[in-house]
C-alpha cells in the first residue's frame, strides 16, 4: 500500500494561510500608494514619511511572533493563537477603512498583535504534522507548497485592490483583505479534525505559569519601556523616532535569544547556535527583499512605462485595472528630479499638485495632446509579479530537489540558504542595469526590469524563506519550536525595518543605480558569512535534524 507523502491537513492550513496572506498581501500592496496619495482620498504624506511609518508596520508585524509564538507554546497552544491572530488581523484590515489616523494607528495595531499569534503558530502546526516519520522526508517539499499558498493569495490580492480602489475607493479594497481573513479562518476550522493532535498538549501548558511570567518581566515589558525611551528621547539617534523605538525595543528581545545559548542543555547548543546565525544571515535578505512595497513601487509608479492603448488599455478598463490620468501641458515643471512636488519657501506647492506627476520623464516627442487621457496599469498590480513567479516556479524548484534527492546529491538546507542570498544579490543587478539604461530615471523603462529583478529574487526567495521554516523546524529542541519559529520572524522584522530605513534613503540617491549597488553589497556579506560557517551548518543539520 502507498504511503502518502503530505499530512491530510496540508491543504487546509495551504488555504488558510492562502487567504490571510490575501488579506495582508492586499493591504501591503497599496499601503505607500494610500499615504502619498493625495488625489483619491489617501493622507498626502511624504514618500519618506510613508517609507518610515511601512517599514516600522511590518517591523512590528514579524516581531509580535515572538510573543505570539511563546505564549502558545507555553499557555494557549497554537490552534487557539491562530484563531485570536486571524480575528484581530481581519477586524484591523477592516478598520483601515476608516479614514482616520486614529482608526489607521489602532488597525495597525490589531493587525501587528493578531499576527504575532497567527504567523508562528500555523507555521509550527505544519511542521508538527511533518515530524510524523511518514512525513519527515517530505518536509521542504511540504513547506514549499505550504509557501506557494501564500503566494497564490499575494498574487490574487492585487487585482482585487486595483478593480475595488478604481471603482469604490481605498476603503472597499480594506474591507475585503478584512473578508479575506475572515475566510481563511473558516478553512482552518473545518480542517480541524485532520492537525488537532498537532496542538499543543494540555498537560504540557498545565505547568508553563513560570516561565510566562519570568519571559513577561525578563523581556515583554523591558522591550516596552526600551521601546517607548528610543522614541522620546530628543532629537533621532537612527534617523527617525520610529527608528529609534524599534531599535531599542528589539534589544531585549535580540539578548533574550541569545541567552537562549548559554542557558541551554549541552546537546540543545549546537543547533541553537545554528539557528541564530541562519537568523542573523536572513536579516540581510529580508532588508533587500521588502522594498518590493517602498523602493520598487516607487519604480514601477514613476519610472516604469505603465501606459497602455488600444484593445488591451479597453480590456483591461473593462475590468477596472486601468486608472485614467489626464494630460496638461504645464504639469512637468511642477516636480523635481525625484517626482517629489515643487514648493515655494512656505513649504506649499507652487501650483499645487493636482496635475498627473506620472507625464514628468515621458519623452516630450511621445507625450499626449493637452487635454487627452492615458490610461496606465495600477502600481499595485506589480506588486503580483514575485508572487506569480513563486506559484509557477514552485513546483519546478521542488520537482529540481526531488531529482537531485534521488541521485542523493540534494544540497542540504543550510546550502540552499547560502544559494538563496546569492541569487537574491544577482537580482540587485537587475535594477542597477534598469537605472543605467533608463538614464538615471530621466526616461521611463520598460516593466520587464521589474519582471527580470522579480523572477530572479523569486529563485533565491524559493531557496531561502520556506527553507528557513524548515530549518526552524527541524532543527528547534522540541520544548521551544515556536518559539524559535518566533525567532525566525524576529529576524525578518528586523529586515524588515532595515528595508524601510533604505528606502526613506531613496530620494538622497541622486544616481539610483548606487541605490542598488548597496542592497548587492549588503546581500554578498551575508553570501560570504554563511558561505564561512557552511561547513559547520550542514554538519549540525546532518547530526540533529536527520538532514
Amino acid at each position: 500500500m502507498k504511503t502518502a507523502k503530505h499530512p491530510k491537513a496540508l491543504p487546509y492550513l495551504f488555504f488558510t494561510e492562502m487567504w490571510e496572506r490575501f488579506g495582508y498581501y492586499l493591504m501591503i500592496g497599496i499601503f505607500v500608494l494610500y499615504l502619498t496619495d493625495v488625489d483619491k482620498g489617501g493622507f498626502g504624506m511624504s514618500r519618506a514619511t510613508a517609507s518610515d511609518i511601512y517599514g516600522t508596520f511590518i517591523a512590528f508585524v514579524y516581531l509580535t511572533p515572538f510573543i505570539g509564538g511563546f505564549l502558545a507554546d507555553q499557555k494557549i497552544g497554537y490552534i487557539k493563537a491562530v484563531f485570536i491572530g486571524g480575528t484581530l488581523m481581519g477586524l484591523g484590515y477592516i478598520g483601515l477603512a476608516i479614514h482616520e489616523l486614529w482608526s489607521f494607528y489602532l488597525s495597525l495595531g490589531l493587525i501587528i498583535i493578531g499576527n504575532g499569534f497567527f504567523k508562528p503558530n500555523i507555521s509550527t502546526l505544519l511542521g508538527n504534522l511533518y515530524s510524523e516519520d511518514k512525513y519527515k522526508a517530505h518536509k521542504d517539499d511540504g513547506y514549499n507548497i505550504f509557501y506557494m499558498g501564500i503566494n497564490i493569495g499575494a498574487f490574487i490580492c492585487n487585482f482585487f485592490a486595483a478593480y475595488l480602489r478604481n471603482t469604490i475607493g481605498w476603503g472597499a479594497a480594506f474591507i475585503a483583505a478584512g473578508l479575506g481573513m475572515f475566510l481563511g479562518l473558516i478553512v482552518f476550522a473545518i480542517g480541524l479534525k485532520h492537525f488537532r493532535h498537532a496542538d499543543v498538549e494540555k498537560a504540557h501548558l498545565e505547568k508553563k505559569d513560570s516561565q510566562l511570567v519570568a519571559v513577561f518581566t525578563k523581556v515583554f515589558f523591558p522591550a516596552i519601556l526600551a521601546g517607548i525611551a528610543g522614541w522620546l528621547i530628543p532629537s533621532n539617534i537612527f534617523g527617525s523616532d520610529s527608528t529609534d523605538g524599534f531599535i531599542f525595543a528589539s534589544i531585549p528581545v535580540i539578548f533574550y535569544y541569545g541567552s537562549l545559548y548559554f542557558k541551554a542543555e549541552e546537546k540543545e547548543k549546537e543547533p541553537i547556535g545554528a539557528l541564530l546565525a541562519i537568523f542573523a544571515v536572513s536579516v540581510m535578505f529580508w532588508a533587500v527583499f521588502k522594498q518590493n512595497g517602498t523602493a520598487l513601487t516607487t519604480w514601477a509608479q514613476y519610472y516604469t512605462d505603465r501606459h497602455v492603448e488600444g484593445g488591451m488599455a479597453n480590456n483591461l478598463d473593462a475590468i477596472k485595472l486601468v486608472e485614467s490620468v489626464d494630460y496638461k501641458k504645464d504639469s512637468v515643471a511642477l516636480y523635481d528630479q525625484d517626482f517629489r512636488p515643487i514648493k515655494d519657501e512656505s513649504g506649499k506647492a507652487t501650483k499645487g499638485i493636482d496635475y498627473p506627476v506620472y507625464f514628468k520623464n515621458v519623452p516630450p516627442d511621445k507625450l499626449p495632446t493637452d487635454g487627452t487621457s492615458w490610461k496606465l496599469i495600477n502600481t499595485e498590480l506589480f506588486q503580483s509579479i514575485n508572487p506569480f513567479f513563486v506559484v509557477i516556479l514552485t513546483p519546478i524548484v521542488v520537482m529540481f530537489f526531488g531529482y537531485l534527492r534521488k541521485r542523493n546529491s540534494e544540497p542540504g538546507t543550510p546550502a540552499k540558504i547560502a544559494w538563496g542570498l546569492f541569487i537574491s544579490a544577482c537580482s540587485t543587478l537587475v535594477m542597477v542595469l534598469a537605472a543605467y539604461y533608463c538614464h538615471n530615471g530621466s526616461v521611463k523603462g520598460s516593466g520587464w526590469w521589474l519582471m527580470g529583478t522579480y523572477g530572479v529574487v523569486t529563485v533565491g526567495e524559493l531557496f531561502l524563506s520556506p527553507m528557513g521554516l524548515s530549518l526552524v523546524s527541524k532543527l528547534s529542541p522540541p520544548r521551544m519550536t515556536a518559539l524559535m519559529m518566533g525567532g525566525w520572524f524576529l529576524a525578518t522584522s528586523i529586515g524588515n525595518k532595515l528595508s524601510g530605513v533604505l528606502a526613506t534613503l531613496w530620494d538622497k540617491y541622486e544616481i539610483k543605480a548606487n541605490f542598488f549597488w548597496v542592497n548587492f553589497v549588503l546581500l554578498m556579506i551575508a553570501v560570504v558569512i554563511t558561505l564561512f560557517i557552511l561547513k559547520k551548518l550542514n554538519r549540525i543539520f546532518s547530526q540533529y535534524s536527520g538532514g
